[in-house]
């Protein structure tokens, strides 16, 4: 184990940080700046690189109790990670300027949908621009269903005055490949927008590393 004390001053990732600025560390040196320590058996580049091998999506993926039962990790250094994975979501976010361009927008939008453990079913509701006038889930189920009703959706859609609509929702399974009951859904639902002039411009499948556009039919890595 080669501890980051006896690493050379100028190579050790908080002091190349402060000299040099943040761009300059690779992952597994910024991931050991936010944790400080490592244990008594692991250094904290050690324990950076473990939690990194699959990436950062795939450790923004995971809950605080599965982080809590790694060794080297407890509450504090747990709560400092999550809340920084949550400040990068919110920065990306902003940088948006809550504008939808397409389902890439809307996987940013609704990343924390990747980690329910049950079925949730959201609206995103757009003026004429694309911008996004609100969000709700308004339709929860269960593991592996969640019963929608149009006239809801739609409703809330008239009283938002807005243009058009996007609907998300997520399977728990990881796997975001659209069922038939998905791909009938989203026709009932494009069917009743085009009645009411209030168009369905998509319907966003959320899975743990990838998500389905409906209306492109393909499907699409998740970009973090």
């Amino acid at each position: 184990m080669s501890r980051v004390q006896d690493l050379p001053s100028e190579e050790r990732p908080r002091e190349r940080l402060m000299r040099h600025g943040a761009k300059v560390l690779g992952d597994r040196e910024l991931l050991a700046v936010l944790l400080g320590t490592g244990t008594s058996g692991q250094s904290v580049l050690e324990l950076s690189g473990s939690l990194l091998q699959d990436g950062w999506q795939a450790l923004s993926r995971r809950q605080a109790q599965e982080l809590l039962q790694i060794k080297g990790l407890g509450q504090a250094k747990v709560a400092l990670l999550l809340a920084a994975l949550e400040i990068g979501n919110r920065v990306r976010r902003q940088e948006m300027g809550n504008r939808i361009t397409g389902p890439e927008d809307v996987v940013i939008l609704m990343e924390d949908m990747i980690r329910l453990s049950q079925e949730e079913f959201r609206v995103l509701f757009l003026n004429t621009k694309n911008q996004v006038l609100a969000i709700e889930t308004i339709f929860r189920g269960g593991l592996d269903s969640v019963e929608v009703f149009p006239r809801e959706i739609f409703k809330r859609a008239v009283g938002w005055a807005c243009a058009s609509i996007i609907v998300v929702h997520n399977h728990p399974s990881g796997d975001p490949s659209p069922s038939r009951a998905d791909r009938s859904l989203t026709k009932r639902l494009e069917d009743a927008g085009d009645l009411l002039g209030i168009p369905v411009l998509d319907h966003v499948i959320m899975g743990r590393a990838r998500h389905v556009s409906v209306h492109q039919g393909q499907l699409t890595e998740l970009t973090n």
